[in-house]
């Protein structure tokens, strides 16, 4: 397997939306997405699910009850109805429903890139995988998208049935980080076991971004900056920029 590079202009560390601006906004709404934007997000990143008619749909959990209260999986669901669902959180009603992926690519500009964590099984299935592989294909030439999954089973297969598609491995127990995939988003501790972890990662052509959506507590942004990350997860891009040029800005 190649590795592939996304295509991003501008110094790093890239400052990555965690489901839009989801401090701001309801999560994984196109009202996140867009305030990710105006507040500077150089990626958004979201998670996939198929609904009932197979289209591909913009939103986290396997159910609808946490974020619109309906007990109802993802999949029972036309793309229609979860459409006409109000997205919430713990303090906000949207008045927005789950927003097809298409819909995400449209708001977005092809200069920014956008990730995709695969979280439906069925999306890696020959079929699905050629609709999405068809949907992203302008962004694939550019190297503007990429797809984050925690299976390596799943990137091997997306890989083999969707080349070109830049690869993300979200590693959660993992302190060398695997090979043979483009980008590595370990959880945050993973980087204390193994200090050396993104100098590795470099060496072998891989960008690393530290699955650390909080990163604002103690001095975890100090830290990643130092390490060298390539790339920084966010709830509030407008807050974390600010706080990296604070710390002595982005670097080439």
């Amino acid at each position: 397997m190649t590795l592939a590079s996304l295509e991003l202009p501008g110094p790093r560390p890239w400052v990555m939306a965690h489901r839009g601006a989801s401090d701001l906004a309801p999560e994984n709404t196109l009202g996140a997405f867009a305030l990710a934007l105006e507040h500077g997000a150089d990626l958004l990143e979201t998670d996939l699910w198929l609904s009932g008619d197979g289209e591909l749909v913009c939103h986290h959990d396997p159910t609808l009850r946490r974020m619109t209260g309906d007990p109802r999986r993802v999949g029972q669901l036309t793309a229609t109805q979860l459409r006409r669902l109000h997205v919430r959180d713990e303090t906000r009603e949207s008045h927005e429903g789950v927003p097809r992926l298409l819909e995400l690519l449209e708001l977005t500009p092809l200069e920014v890139p956008v990730m995709l964590e695969i979280k439906d099984p069925a999306i890696v299935e020959p079929g699905p995988l050629d609709r999405l592989r068809r949907i992203l294909a302008p962004r694939i030439r550019e190297r503007r998208v990429g797809v984050l999954c925690a299976s390596l089973q799943w990137l091997r297969r997306i890989g083999a049935l969707a080349p070109g598609l830049v690869l993300g491995h979200i590693a959660m127990h993992d302190p060398l980080g695997a090979r043979n995939v483009d980008l590595l988003g370990p959880w945050w501790p993973l980087l204390s076991l193994n200090p050396r972890y993104v100098e590795h990662a470099h060496r072998r052509g891989q960008r690393v971004c530290p699955l650390d959506p909080r990163l604002h507590r103690g001095d975890h942004l100090r830290r990643w900056l130092a390490l060298d990350v390539d790339a920084v997860l966010t709830n509030d891009p407008r807050r974390t920029r600010a706080a990296i040029e604070a710390l002595g800005g982005h670097r080439p």
